[in-house]
């Protein structure tokens, strides 16, 4: 009895092998199915993860002929005997310092209005600021800011740097850092209403913060017109912040406030 090949398919129609290519950093390759293009970021088991060019991440599997590299065919493989790709960048865009520990807390230290923006910054700056060894804290409002001032005792090896929301003329904010007038000190802020606004509407897939009306609350406003659970403002924030990858995703507002005052509490005395 004559015996046939499992595989039917004419040998004209199979597609040839596409050469391996090790998933190194920063290779940039496009997927094939969605036309997605960018560098490797993280390689792991069974998928890698690119970065484009508005520093957006796509997840992607590793399968035969899955992506084109130089306009060819390729099979991204995970690099031989070497861990998980790193990031060459951290998120706040400085160079990444592989293996590098934690310094020791200095004495200065970083204060911000609210847990949400603690949370905001240790997310962007966060590997930056335990290189450099800045402690941040934050301020349950900017009404105990001239206290905590007081008993922090800010001095030229202790120098105390303060974030604060809505710092713009003629504000209640305003007034109150005014009033801190400690040479030791800096109080630099941003103009958004909450820090929520100082993450890019596209990094969240909206085409703008919603206005909410005077005497309103701001958060409660912004959920119901974006169509977000309005009781659960917890919620809304964990998918704000889960939009944000790195430094692309916020205002300059934002980015260059937090950079001076990181310069401020490392610099010489």
């Amino acid at each position: 009895m004559r015996q046939y090949e499992p595989d039917l398919t004419p040998p004209w129609k199979k597609q040839a092998p596409a050469p391996e290519v090790p998933a190194e950093p920063d290779l940039v390759v496009e997927e094939v199915a969605t036309g997605f293009c960018g560098a490797v970021v993280r390689c792991e088991a069974g998928t890698v993860t690119l970065e484009d060019r508005f520093g957006k991440h796509r997840v992607f599997p590793l399968v035969p002929r899955g992506f084109l590299l130089e306009g060819r065919t390729v099979t991204l493989v995970r690099p031989r005997g070497a861990a998980p790709v790193r990031p060459s960048r951290t998120a706040s865009g400085s160079v990444a310092v592989p293996g590098a520990r934690a310094r020791v807390a200095r004495a200065g230290r970083i204060y911000v209005e609210g847990r949400h923006d603690a949370e905001l910054v240790e997310k962007v700056w966060g590997d930056d600021l335990r290189v450099e060894g800045v402690v941040v804290e934050y301020l349950e409002g900017v009404d105990d800011l001239p206290a905590v001032v007081r008993d922090f005792r800010p001095g030229p090896d202790a120098r105390l740097g303060v974030l604060v929301d809505h710092l713009v003329p003629g504000s209640k904010e305003s007034r109150i850092a005014a009033s801190v007038t400690d040479p030791h000190v800096l109080v630099v802020g941003h103009p958004y209403v909450d820090v929520w606004q100082a993450v890019k509407p596209s990094a969240l897939g909206i085409p703008a913060w919603p206005s909410v009306p005077r005497g309103q609350d701001w958060k409660t406003g912004v959920c119901r017109a974006l169509g977000w659970p309005a009781g659960d403002t917890g919620a809304a924030w964990r998918r704000v912040l889960a939009a944000v990858h790195s430094y692309k995703d916020l205002e300059p507002e934002l980015l260059g406030r937090v950079e001076h005052l990181i310069d401020w509490v490392t610099g010489p005395a």
